[in-house]
């Protein structure tokens, strides 16, 4: 239920909302009625069923991925979606739960680990203001056929599933759970709306939406109607109001949306067989709904497509077709804006001034419920703040550069100001368009078309590579269009406040709501950056992109001349750029002995070398400072560092390979040496950044004390063993000893029960992408959640300074990896069509009694990569036994 309120204060039931929500839901909502989908006539055979009766062929391959066949897009999409519920049925169910604002509902307020007492009540409520599932309602009526045919055939997949599926069958995390029921699509198109947020709106949903209150306000909810455990929901509604401002503190870097991943689009130049190949090698959480989901869908003579997506998307988003393949990586650029507006000062703070004009500060009033253990939910009520761009946010509870609602204000130091933001991903409906036109896609023209007809990947760049030997390059992503006249402001604002330029490089585009010349300008694709103001490349020899800038795409071709707003130019780029960029430029250079040529003898990429770049374990700081550090070490001798006697370290550190394999003896050390050197890189290293060099500087540690007691490298490298030595790690460990992946879970959101370790650990390879500078990047997590939802995990305590490695509390030991490395593979075009390799490093499954939950990690411990199996042929040849099944909606 929602209640509007209007700028004069009156209450009024918001009937149309509730009504057309009422409509869908007895309408095209329900599986057993198709009534709302096009009438007989305009029936697109391609896209659905003719007869309105859905038919899917499954076909399991190793590592359980499931090819699906179907006569129309409707009817893949329902085989998808019921594949995907057989896998992961608890972590889609969750995610419905979230986007309907039903987390406290159904798990409580919050646990008080992690993100406090009362997350689930701040989450609910941010996500009713933010207008997930109301935004959803309405935008599903104005969804393309295709868009529909996915969502619609994807939803009942997931409910055949579910309906057919005994609740005490489910995995552990959601047996017999209230919550695991059928969904509709709005349902799935409001999950939609929350992973479009994921690098905007979703950052100010653990507090700085739900703090935006007048001076006047509180921002504490309130119970509806008077309850008898009076003083335990007082109590709550106070945790909820600290919660939600240590959510709001902890958001530091709204540049940093905790993904990453390398992508390589290689031409005609360097490719065996004179065609393009492409390396895929996104960097994603292990856990939760960022998961990617391996799958082939096929509708014969319309769509053939292999790749992965993320949970609960209908089609999968990193693909591969007949004649193209792509990859994403997270981009630089920012899919928001903040306005500060100047208030009258009216008493209220009700209303804004813009352009001479006065505007009211709208209000919205929704409620949630909270099960605090009672017979009956607690219900409580909020009213969320509005301006013309999107939800109020409490700016100063977020960042100490910015005032409170009614201080002085940075843009408007004599005014009364109040802060709002404007989202580029508020709206997702195009998103299945988007993927759906690229995996349709048969050549660089036609895949150039989806993003000229305004498609847009959200939050990603995309690279690609095709059958003609092309290679692509695009940031793709949804950006705010700004005018030439507001992008000088901005740049104004940067070179001459540190302040403005301090929140800027948080990822912050703070803009002067007083005029509207810093409005969005509207072109054909909307407010945002139409195509041909992109930055984009096609090359025929190589173009990458590891998470920097756009501008280095290749530095034979600098990109420059673009809006701010899709990143910096001329700008240092981060280690696993610099070393993937190094590979590329040379080719017959291993790096250490040890390491594979990347292209092999003939400097040429075939499929299994390209996933042999991402496996080979190279690392950029190894490369740029282990030999310099080796000489340190020599002249230090016995001599201790800070108390610390580096003799048998420094030894280890002399005969490792330079690589993060399992068996590398000294990578554990030189990790904890960069975790504490890289504070220091600013001061220490003597030549600068120069931006005709971005792979090769900044470089050159200081002299200054080299070799003595007083070296900066050797205090660096005597505090990380100093952390080493406290858990009683010895310098002749191998890597694969002390780094393992090792999932966990096992309880169901709000139970109280404790998590359990669900397999024994997988000793596993790669390094940190940021801290050791790998390629093939990993990671730890200390989230006690499993990412994006409320399950409970194991989480390691971490040591400060050391790349996450545990302090032995709760019996975790060494590094405890969560993220990295995901669906990746190597492919090549040929003659015969596309050959790949790969794997999900976290395999298909999130139920540990799967087949599919620890097979595929398992694979990749060991180095063994499978086919991507893409022809019929192929297919057919290594079926799983009994791994076929027709599945249809009668």
């Amino acid at each position: 239920m929602k209640l509007r309120k209007t700028p004069s204060g009156r209450h009024a039931l918001s009937l149309t909302v509730a009504l057309l929500g009422s409509t869908l839901l007895a309408g095209c909502f329900d599986s057993d009625n198709d009534s709302s989908g096009p009438s007989q006539a305009e029936v697109d055979p391609n896209l659905f069923p003719s007869d309105g009766q859905l038919e899917a062929t499954i076909r399991r391959t190793t590592g359980g991925v499931p090819h699906i066949v179907a006569d129309d897009l409707k009817s893949a999409a329902f085989g998808h979606g019921y594949a995907q519920a057989q896998d992961n049925v608890c972590m889609l169910a969750e995610a419905v739960v979230k986007a309907r604002s039903e987390r406290a509902k159904y798990f409580g307020p919050g646990p008080d680990a992690g993100f406090g007492v009362g997350i689930n009540v701040v989450n609910d409520f941010s996500f009713k203001a933010q207008q997930i599932y109301a935004g959803a309602e309405a935008e599903f009526p104005t969804l393309s056929p295709e868009s529909r045919a996915l969502i619609e055939g994807f939803t009942e997949g997931y409910n055949r599933y579910v309906n057919e599926t005994d609740a005490s069958q489910f995995p552990a995390e959601c047996a017999d759970q209230e919550w695991v029921q059928p969904i509709t699509p709005v349902d799935l198109l409001a999950h939609y709306r929350i992973v479009g947020q994921y690098a905007s709106g979703a950052l100010f949903a653990t507090g700085a939406v739900f703090l935006a209150v007048p001076p006047t306000a509180s921002p504490a909810p309130t119970p509806v109607s008077s309850v008898t455990n009076a003083e335990e929901v007082n109590n709550l509604l106070k945790s909820v109001v600290a919660t939600a401002e240590a959510g709001a503190r902890s958001q530091t870097n709204f540049a940093d949306m905790g993904l990453a991943s390398n992508a390589w689009g290689i031409g005609s130049e360097l490719t065996e067989q004179g065609r393009g190949a492409l390396l895929a090698n996104p960097h994603f959480p292990y856990t939760g709904h960022r998961r990617l989901y391996e799958v082939q869908m096929t509708v014969p003579g319309y769509l053939n497509v292999h790749g992965a997506g993320l949970l609960g998307t209908a089609i999968p988003l990193i693909n591969f077709n007949e004649n193209l393949a792509w990859s994403h990586t997270v981009t630089t650029s920012r899919r928001f804006t903040w306005y500060e507006l100047v208030l009258k000062d009216d008493g209220e703070f009700l209303t804004y001034v813009k352009d001479g004009v006065e505007k009211p500060i709208t209000t919205e009033t929704y409620q949630i419920e909270v099960d605090m253990g009672m017979p009956q939910p607690v219900v409580l009520e909020r009213t969320f703040y509005f301006s013309e761009y999107g939800p109020m946010i409490a700016a100063n509870a977020v960042s100490n550069q910015l005032p409170a609602w009614g201080d002085n204000g940075a843009l408007n130091a004599s005014s009364m100001v109040a802060h709002t933001y404007r989202d580029a991903n508020a709206n997702t409906g195009g998103l299945l368009d988007t993927w759906l036109g690229m995996s349709r896609a048969s050549n660089l023209e036609e895949f150039q078309s989806v993003f000229q007809n305004c498609g847009s990947t959200l939050w990603t760049n995309t690279t690609y590579a095709d059958d003609q030997g092309n290679a692509f390059y695009i940031d793709s992503s949804s950006v705010p269009n700004l005018s030439e006249k507001a992008i000088a402001l901005v740049n104004l604002r940067r070179a001459s406040s540190d302040a403005y330029a301090g929140l800027f490089d948080q990822g912050v585009t703070l803009l002067d709501g007083r005029l509207s010349q810093e409005d969005w300008v509207e072109t054909a694709c909307g407010p945002l950056v139409p195509y041909d103001q992109k930055p984009k490349l096609v090359r025929s020899d190589w173009v990458q992109n590891s998470n920097s800038s756009y501008w280095s795409t290749n530095p034979d071709e600098f990109l420059t001349g673009f809006s701010p707003l899709f990143g910096d130019e001329k700008a240092p780029i981060n280690p696993r750029t610099r070393l993937g960029i190094k590979m590329l430029q040379n080719l017959m250079d291993p790096g250490f002995p040890d390491a594979p040529l990347p292209a092999g003898q003939d400097g040429k990429f075939s499929a299994e070398e390209l996933i042999g770049v991402i496996w080979n374990n190279r690392a950029w700081y190894a490369e740029q400072f282990l030999p310099e550090l080796l000489q340190r070490c020599d002249a230090i001798g016995t001599t201790a560092v800070n108390g610390v006697d580096l003799s048998s370290w420094c030894q280890s550190l002399s005969n490792w390979d330079g690589l993060y394999n399992r068996d590398s003896v000294g990578a554990h050390i030189f990790r904890v040496f960069m975790a504490n050197y890289r504070n220091e890189l600013d001061s220490d290293l003597t030549t600068p950044f120069s931006p005709a060099d971005p792979v090769g500087t900044p470089a050159d540690p200081s002299e200054t004390n080299a070799g003595t007691a007083s070296d900066t490298m050797l205090l660096a490298l005597s505090d990380g063993v100093a952390a080493l030595q406290s858990q009683g790690i010895l310098p002749t460990d191998a890597l694969g000893s002390l780094q393992y992946y090792r999932a966990s879970g096992g309880v169901a959101p709000g139970s109280g029960a404790t998590p359990v370790f669900q397999t024994q650990p997988i000793p596993w390879h790669g390094g940190d992408g940021n801290i050791d500078g790998a390629f093939n990047a990993i990671g730890v997590v200390t989230d006690p959640f499993l990412e994006d939802t409320r399950f409970p995990r194991i989480a390691p305590s971490t040591i400060d300074n050391t790349a996450g490695l545990s302090d032995g509390t709760d019996g975790i030991d060494g590094w405890l990896m969560a993220r990295g490395t995901s669906w990746h593979f190597g492919l090549e075009f040929t003659d015969n069509g596309p050959e790949a390799y790969g794997l999900v490093s976290y395999s298909q499954s999130t139920d540990s009694m799967s087949p599919f939950f620890s097979d595929q990690s398992e694979q990749y411990s060991n180095k063994e990569f499978r086919q991507l199996f893409f022809t019929e042929e192929d297919i057919q040849a290594n079926l799983l036994p009994q791994g076929q099944t027709v599945i249809s909606s009668d």
